[in-house]
């Protein structure tokens, strides 16, 4: 480990324990894990503990801003073999969706089991220890469950929103190397100014360091390109060797693992080694442009302004700068499925491919351009919709697909289902293993979920396999996913679906009511 990263790990590690809770918690594990079964368990479905008698391991790997863009989605430009693997030994579910489009509700929601509504984080800044306090997450569950767990990367959602050692053994985040061009800028400073570490430099040398990096590692207006670094000066490349070291050293000991890996990529800024720019020459990106008036019959607060930040304007297609950008995230998704190859080959170097659960996600999808609309923070398929890969030894059938409704909060109680560890009441998310063996089933889950702030208000979300419904403050969506999967249709308006659009809006207001449900019952029992 080098110095700035053994630097990184102090402050990280340092920020968590200053922001942890004290661990006690008013959501106390007291129902059977058949409680979130959604549809009767055969006899012979139970998953059992391994030969030793141990419980299975359980390894979580949460993609940040990752869309559907991967081969197992069926999307063939982007090469992503590691994950096409996978994919052949694991159980796919084609229909996986977010319950708020944005990084930090989204993680509140998935390590919790609950939504946002009930949750109370609607943005990138609340706290779920503030917001709800006592809720016991998924990896403190597991710890007070007597598994060792341990984090890399962003799994909650930053340093500040880090739980520390009330849900972690062990949890460690990285950052980059020094990009070369940055490198070079520091090198030419220090030799006319002196080190950039004197005091009198710092603020000179910042302001070039910001100016010489921003075209590759901006957020606003994000940056893009070729980092010049090697994989694994990559904090990607360095959260997977931390899992390698982690199996490899045995670091849990005698105790069941549960350890989740959180893969920055393809979050903003596009950055990645320049041999996976390579794979995807900008004349050979290919994308379906959008009607100029695909607007005119979608409400406006639909629309997320993000798009202008990346410099594209609304209606308007701009095709050099979108084939840039897309080059860029699809360089991004290949360069994290190579890094995903070292953490699947570890698991089977150390022997836990068999005793291991692998559940593979993203925290929401992303647009690409589509509805002329980057970025996130939107309720269309493509902000929403997630991949979602799952292998648990002796259960799932290998290349296995389903159709079946699935929400991030589902995660939660199907890792307490598959180890046998009875949940919080409070979880809102059903146990998936019922369907895990049986992918012909759809379970009993009729829609997926989901809510984004706008101002003060929401716009809501549901959907099926064939339909999905919105209400906005300004008006209402209604799209035929099964002929129309990309949205380019709004529905409302035309009377023959008047029938159903009340059908929806009925099923809407009981989600919103069952989605606010634990939110209510936290917020009297504190009163009390």
């Amino acid at each position: 480990m080098t110095l700035r990263d053994g630097f990184c790990r102090f402050v990280c590690c340092s920020l968590v324990l200053a922001f942890s809770g004290d661990g006690h918690s008013a959501d106390h594990p007291s129902v059977p894990a058949s409680t979130f079964d959604d549809v009767d368990r055969q006899p012979n479905e139970a998953v059992e503990n391994n030969a030793d008698g141990k419980k299975h391991n359980v390894l979580l790997i949460v993609c940040d801003d990752l869309n559907t863009h991967v081969s197992p989605a069926g999307y063939q430009p982007i090469q992503t073999p590691t994950l096409a693997a996978f994919a052949n030994d694991a159980m796919t579910f084609e229909r996986a969706y977010c319950q708020y489009p944005v990084c930090g509700p989204s993680r509140a929601s998935l390590l919790s089991g609950l939504y946002p509504q009930s949750t109370g984080v609607l943005d990138n800044t609340a706290d779920i220890r503030n917001e709800r306090p006592g809720t016991t997450t998924l990896p403190q569950f597991l710890k007070q469950n007597g598994y060792w767990t341990a984090s890399v990367g962003k799994v909650f959602h930053s340093p500040r929103h880090e739980h520390g050692a009330t849900a972690w053994d062990e949890f460690v985040r990285f950052d980059n190397d020094e990009l070369p061009v940055v490198r070079d800028a520091r090198i030419r400073f220090e030799a006319e100014h002196g080190s950039v570490t004197d005091r009198t430099n710092r603020k000179a040398w910042k302001e070039i360091q910001r100016s010489v990096s921003a075209k590759l590692n901006a957020q606003t207006p994000p940056g893009y390109g070729r980092s010049g670094l090697d994989d694994h000066q990559h904090k990607d490349g360095k959260n997977v060797r931390q899992v390698q070291q982690w199996l490899a050293n045995k670091a849990n000991g005698d105790q069941p693992f549960f350890i989740a890996c959180g893969i920055q990529k393809p979050h903003v800024p596009f950055l990645a080694p320049g041999k996976y720019f390579d794979r995807y020459p900008v004349a050979e990106i290919t994308y379906v442009p959008d009607r100029p008036k695909l607007w005119d019959s979608i409400p406006g607060t639909a629309i997320s302004k993000r798009y202008e930040a990346f410099g594209f304007e609304l209606g308007v297609e701009n095709d050099d700068l979108r084939r840039k950008y897309m080059q860029a995230y699809h360089a991004c998704v290949s360069f994290i499925d190579s890094q995903l190859k070292l953490v699947f080959d570890s698991l089977k170097n150390s022997g836990h491919w068999d005793d291991t659960i692998v559940i593979f996600t993203s925290d929401h999808g992303y647009h690409l351009g589509d509805h002329f609309l980057w970025g996130k923070v939107t309720l269309f398929d493509i902000g929403t919709r997630v991949p979602f890969l799952i292998r648990v030894p002796g259960l799932t059938q290998r290349g296995t697909r389903s159709q079946a409704m699935v929400e991030l909060i589902d995660i939660y109680p199907t890792i307490a289902d598959l180890t046998q560890l009875s949940p919080p009441a409070s979880l809102q998310g059903h146990s998936l293993q019922p369907l895990l063996n049986h992918p012909e089933r759809k379970g009993k889950k009729e829609y997926a979920y989901t809510v984004v702030k706008r101002g003060p208000k929401l716009g809501y979300a549901i959907r099926n396999q064939h339909w999905r419904y919105a209400r906005w403050p300004d008006g209402e969506e209604l799209y035929d996913l099964q002929n129309d999967p990309l949205e380019k249709e709004n529905l409302v308006g035309r009377r023959s679906f008047d029938k159903r659009i009340d059908q929806l809006r009925s099923a809407l207001d009981a989600k919103q009511r069952e989605a606010s449900a634990q939110r209510m019952a936290t917020t009297s029992a504190a009163a009390e």
